[in-house]
C-alpha cells in the first residue's frame, strides 16, 4: 500500500479513469462521489491552496480515496468537496480491497487530524465513512446532520395506493388534470444537456421570484458548476434530465442523480403559467420518475434528498437522517468539542425556530 496527498488541482482534473473505476467498485458510491462531480466543483468553488485528496494505492491501482479540502474557519478542518450543494459526501473504497484499504485510509486520515478536525458532513447511512470512524485510533464523535425523505421506487399507482383514500383521490384527479392539460415529458439527450441546464435555471428564478429561495441556485458559478459537471454524469448515467412540454413549450425542467439503489430529485423549474393553471408539480414530476424506464433496474428508493418541505410529506416518505462524522486525535480534541457544541447550538436553535412556527408564538430577537 502507499499513500499519496494530491494538493495539485491539475493532477486531479487528470486522475478522471482511475477515479471513475474505483468508484464502479464502490457499492456505497453515490453520483455526488463521482468525478465530474467533485472536479467541476472544486474548479467552481475550490480556494487555491486547499485541496487535500488521500489517495490509497496498492500495486499502482487506485484502491481508496478521500476527496477533501483544508478549511481555517470557524475551525482548521478537513472537510469534505462539495460543499453545501451536494446532498451525499463519502470516500471511496474498492470493496475487494477493502481489507487493506480502509485501515490505510484511516491511518493517513489519522496523521492529518494532527493538526486538523476531520469532519465528514452530510455521511448517508451506510456510508465508507462509516467504516474509518469504527477504526479510527483517536476521539471521534457522531451527530445527526441533514434529514432526507425517501420513497419506494413503484409504479405511481402503489405509490398512490400507500395514501390515506381521500388523499389518493385528491392526486388521481391531479394526474387527471395534467392529462386534460396535455402535459407531456421527454428525456434529454447528453448533447441537449447544456441548454435544458440553462432553461431548468431560468424558470427555477422565475418560479421562485418575489419569494425565499436558495441564493446559490441564482449565481453564474452554480450554473457553470452544473454546465460543467451534468452532461458527462448524463452520459455515464449518473443523472438524468427531464424536460416537460405544453402546447410546444418547455414549461419545467427536472435533474434527478442515479446511484445504483436510487434515483434522486436534485433540483427543478417550474413556469409559474403552469402554476396558475393548478397543475400539481410534486405529482407531474413523480409520475415522470416512476413511469420512466430510467428509474427501473435494480432502484429500489426514490429519494427526495435534503429537505424537510410540507409538500414532499404529503406522499409519506420515510425519514432517514444523514449523519455527521468526527474525527480528531488528542492535539485536536479542543476542535471536536467545539464542533460538537456548536451543532448541538444549532440543533437547539432549529428547534426553538420549529416550535414558534408550529404555535404561531412572537421570535425572540
Amino acid at each position: 500500500m502507499s499513500v499519496e496527498v494530491c494538493t495539485d488541482e491539475h493532477a486531479f482534473a487528470e486522475l478522471a479513469g482511475e477515479w471513475e473505476r474505483l468508484r464502479r467498485a464502490c457499492g456505497a458510491a453515490t453520483p455526488f462521489q463521482s468525478h465530474a462531480w467533485l472536479n467541476s466543483w472544486w474548479r467552481s468553488y475550490g480556494t487555491p491552496g486547499g485541496l487535500r485528496l488521500v489517495l490509497v494505492r496498492g500495486d499502482g491501482e487506485l484502491l481508496a480515496a478521500a476527496p477533501l479540502m483544508r478549511v481555517r474557519r470557524p475551525f482548521p478542518a478537513l472537510v469534505p468537496i462539495g460543499g453545501a450543494i451536494t446532498d451525499f459526501c463519502d470516500v471511496l473504497l474498492d470493496e475487494t480491497a477493502a481489507a487493506q484499504g480502509a485501515p490505510a485510509l484511516a491511518e493517513a486520515l489519522a496523521d492529518l487530524a494532527r493538526t486538523a478536525l476531520i469532519d465528514f458532513r452530510e455521511v448517508r447511512p451506510g456510508g465508507v465513512v462509516e467504516r474509518i470512524y469504527d477504526c479510527w485510533p483517536g476521539p471521534r464523535h457522531l451527530v445527526p446532520d441533514s434529514l432526507c425523505l425517501e420513497l419506494p421506487a413503484v409504479p405511481m399507482d402503489q405509490l398512490i395506493g400507500r395514501l390515506p383514500s381521500t388523499r389518493a383521490r385528491r392526486i388521481r384527479n391531479k394526474i387527471s388534470k395534467l392529462g386534460r392539460l396535455g402535459v407531456e415529458w421527454r428525456v434529454v439527450g447528453h448533447d441537449e444537456t447544456e441548454g435544458a441546464l440553462r432553461r431548468l435555471l431560468l424558470l427555477h428564478r422565475l418560479q421562485w421570484q418575489g419569494r425565499k429561495v436558495a441564493p446559490e441556485h441564482l449565481r453564474p458559478r452554480f450554473l457553470e458548476h452544473l454546465v460543467r459537471s451534468v452532461p458527462a454524469m448524463v452520459r455515464s448515467g449518473d443523472a438524468v434530465v427531464r424536460e416537460f412540454v405544453l402546447d410546444g413549450a418547455v414549461v419545467a425542467v427536472a435533474l434527478t442523480v442515479l446511484s445504483r439503489r436510487w434515483e434522486g430529485l436534485y433540483l427543478y423549474g417550474v413556469d409559474p403559467q403552469l402554476l396558475e393553471r393548478k397543475a400539481d408539480v410534486s405529482t407531474m414530476l413523480l409520475r415522470a420518475l416512476t413511469e420512466d424506464p430510467v428509474a427501473g433496474g435494480e432502484r429500489q428508493v426514490l429519494s427526495l434528498l435534503r429537505g424537510d418541505e410540507p409538500y414532499k410529506h404529503r406522499w409519506h416518505p420515510e425519514t432517514v437522517v444523514n449523519q455527521r462524522l468526527l474525527l480528531a486525535r488528542r492535539r485536536t480534541a479542543p476542535l471536536l468539542a467545539a464542533a460538537v457544541g456548536e451543532a448541538a447550538a444549532r440543533a437547539r436553535a432549529k428547534k426553538i425556530l420549529r416550535r414558534n412556527a408550529t404555535t404561531g408564538s412572537p421570535k425572540s430577537g
